[in-house]
Formats: structure tokens, C-alpha cells, sequence
């Protein structure tokens, strides 16, 4: 297996890239279908966004497929698994680069939107783990689920995904352990604020700036070439680690 400036060595594999059809999840579809996956983008909703994923893909060469499943709920999850095995009878990569986010302080009367965010997060690994085990492609089976600095530091409004990514974290973790028997590694990459995400108050963003090494925010290609990284043949040995990707600002 080769690999192609520097994503996974991929040429014929097949990679399920939930939440693909935007931001951190599109520029990890972008690296894989470059080096040659067959990419399988999930999405949930947004046909349009999900449309206009599978053009840009299709247009750059790569061979993408779209697949419509609800990832916030057991039947979603499996239908979308099992329609991969019987489609394809086996998954090389798994990237869940989904989330679900509703600002609101940790007191909020709406707690209720807090769930879905967990929902989503935890979703399509912890409903999918008992399928995984036997999807996943033996020695080389990749896993990785997209983070966030928000999972291990306080921001303010962020309780509910932040809550929702530390158990993604945990999560991570246990399949780790539960699969590195069936040769399938499983990992994280934590991302801070990214510069191509959504507005940032004037304020905020100095305050982030102030504290980042770099001197800038990371963008959505750099978390997924950590992403592709954790995908390589060369990182099998890595097992329940997560990746932070932020320009050093969770070191201040």
C-alpha cells in the first residue's frame, strides 16, 4: 500500500466519512478521495449541501457516493452499516466528522437540546460498535471521530457539545481497547476553533489569538490532515490517543 501526499494509503478502499459534507468532514472526504477511496459521504439532511459535496468531489476526480441516514439514532446507524455491507462487504476508514450544536449556558431551561447534541456525537460509534467489529477491514481498519477542545476546556455557551464530546472521547477510548484485537485502530483528533468555521465575535477571536503560539486559528485542511495521518498504514500503532489541533493554544 502506498500512500499520496501524505493522506492514508487508500487506493481502492473503501471510506465512510459521516458528516461529509461540509467543513472538517468535506476536507477529510477531499484527502481520502485524493488518494484514492471510494468515498461513501453521509449526510442527514442538507441535500443540497450534500448535492453540491458530491459535485466538488466528482469534479476533482474521486469516486463518491452519497448516503442519506439520520446518525442521531440506532435505526440510522444500522440501516446505514448494513446497506454498506451489502454494498460494498466491507469498510477500510470511518470518519465521524458530525455534530449537532446549540449554544446555551450550562443553566439552560433546554436541556432537552443538549441530548441531541450527545446524540449525534456518540451516535454512530456506540450504536455501530457491534457491527464495526466486523465491517472494519482486519489489520488495517481506521476509525477516527472528530473532537473538540471544548471536551477538556470551558467555553462559554459550549456545555452541551462539549459535554457530548468528552463521552465521544470516552467513547474512542473503550473501542480502542475493544477492537485493537480485530487489527482496527481507533482514534481522535481534537480541533480548537477553526478560521474557515462559523463568525467569532471581534473580541473573542483576539483573546484566542492572544493565547495561540501560531498566532493564528487552524483551518479545516489542517485538522484533516491529522485526520488522513491517524488513516495511514504507519499509525497502527496508535489506539485511543487523541490529536489536538489548535496551534498550540491549549498549551497556555
Amino acid at each position: 500500500m502506498t500512500a499520496i501526499n501524505g493522506a492514508p494509503a487508500a487506493s481502492g478502499s473503501v471510506a465512510l466519512v459521516i458528516g461529509g459534507t461540509r467543513g472538517i468532514g468535506l476536507a477529510a472526504a477531499r484527502k481520502l478521495s485524493a488518494a484514492g477511496s471510494e468515498v461513501l459521504l453521509n449526510y442527514a439532511h442538507d441535500e443540497d449541501g450534500a448535492l453540491a459535496a458530491e459535485r466538488q468531489l466528482s469534479e476533482e476526480g474521486g469516486k463518491v457516493r452519497l448516503m442519506r441516514a439520520d446518525i442521531g439514532r440506532p435505526a440510522g446507524v444500522v440501516r446505514l452499516l448494513e446497506d454498506i455491507r451489502r454494498t460494498h462487504g466491507r469498510l477500510d476508514v470511518l470518519v465521524h466528522a458530525a455534530g449537532s450544536f446549540h449554544p446555551a449556558p450550562t443553566a439552560s431551561p433546554h436541556i432537552g437540546k443538549y441530548l441531541g447534541d450527545g446524540a449525534v456525537a456518540v451516535g454512530p460509534l456506540l450504536y455501530g460498535a457491534a457491527r464495526l467489529g466486523t465491517l472494519m477491514t482486519p489489520g488495517t481498519g481506521r476509525i477516527v471521530a472528530v473532537s473538540s477542545i471544548g471536551a477538556r476546556t470551558v467555553v462559554p455557551g459550549y456545555a452541551g457539545l462539549g459535554m457530548a464530546k468528552a463521552a465521544l472521547e470516552t467513547l474512542v477510548r473503550y473501542l480502542a481497547v475493544e477492537l485493537a484485537g480485530k487489527g482496527v485502530a481507533v482514534n481522535a483528533v481534537a480541533a480548537g476553533k477553526i478560521a474557515d468555521g462559523g463568525p467569532i465575535p471581534a473580541q473573542v477571536l483576539e483573546g484566542l489569538l492572544r493565547r495561540t503560539p501560531t498566532g493564528r486559528l487552524a483551518t479545516a485542511e489542517e485538522v484533516a490532515d491529522v485526520v488522513a495521518l491517524l488513516c495511514r498504514p504507519e499509525a497502527g500503532g496508535l489506539h485511543g490517543q487523541v490529536l489536538t489541533v489548535d496551534g498550540g493554544a491549549c498549551l497556555r
